[in-house]
């Protein structure tokens, strides 16, 4: 069983912000989880997601991007946010450390705390292998203008979770930037979900929505072990 959420603070440059630890008794790999732009670490469907992936034997980390923390709506830019991803995986691994060992540290994060964690991969941060829960490969409306360039160069595993409603990835599009990238990168749909994995006539509750995504997501770095 999971342990009881560890409330942390850690710091990152003149900043700070707040992230929650949990872990099951072994571990076989710890997840650090993002939010998306306009959600913090507390939103049901992390929440669900986290408490999912620990009753599965994955430790988990999830945290807010310093804008969140301070109480400021436009989300931080692409060196706060990757800092804040830094701090993050580095706070994951002491702790892991702290409770007898560190194993593989993944990183994951919805919608915009994913493409942070591929900027910050791409720009040379350690993780195990990354995990995308609704990546905004474009805005709604816009698919000309690609959010796709620094992906090419990433090597670690990549799941790519995406409902096939989902206005942020126009789906030939996305299929089409997952091939290109290659065997490291693998592209599961979510039928019917949109870009939050609600799906039309099936009305859940978020945390369950989260909690949903998360066996396809330890398969994966099981898969990967």
């Amino acid at each position: 069983m999971p342990s009881s959420d560890q409330q942390l603070m850690v710091a990152v440059g003149d900043a700070s912000f707040s992230a929650v630890y949990a872990r099951p008794g072994k571990p076989t790999a710890t997840v650090v989880v993002a939010h998306g732009a306009g959600a913090g670490k507390d939103h049901p469907f992390l929440r669900g997601f986290s408490d999912a992936l620990n009753g599965l034997g994955l430790a988990t980390l999830r945290f807010n991007f310093p804008y969140l923390e301070a109480g400021r709506k436009f989300p931080d830019r692409p060196p706060a946010a990757i800092a804040a991803w830094r701090a993050a995986m580095d706070t994951a691994r002491a702790q892991a450390e702290a409770n007898g060992g560190s194993g593989p540290v993944w990183a994951a994060g919805k919608s915009f705390g994913g493409r942070m964690a591929s900027m910050a991969v791409a720009d040379g941060m350690e993780a195990t292998g990354l995990v995308y829960l609704g990546y905004p490969l474009h805005a709604p409306g816009k698919p000309e203008r690609l959010r796709d360039e620094h992906l090419y160069g990433i090597t670690a595993p990549m799941l790519f979770l995406q409902g096939t409603r989902d206005t942020f990835a126009t789906p030939d599009i996305l299929a089409g930037v997952v091939a290109r990238i290659g065997s490291n990168a693998v592209l599961q749909w979510v039928e019917g979900g949109d870009h939050s994995f609600a799906v039309a006539g099936n009305k859940r509750p978020a945390d369950e929505v989260g909690a949903s995504l998360a066996l396809p997501v330890a398969e994966f770095i099981a898969g990967h072990g």
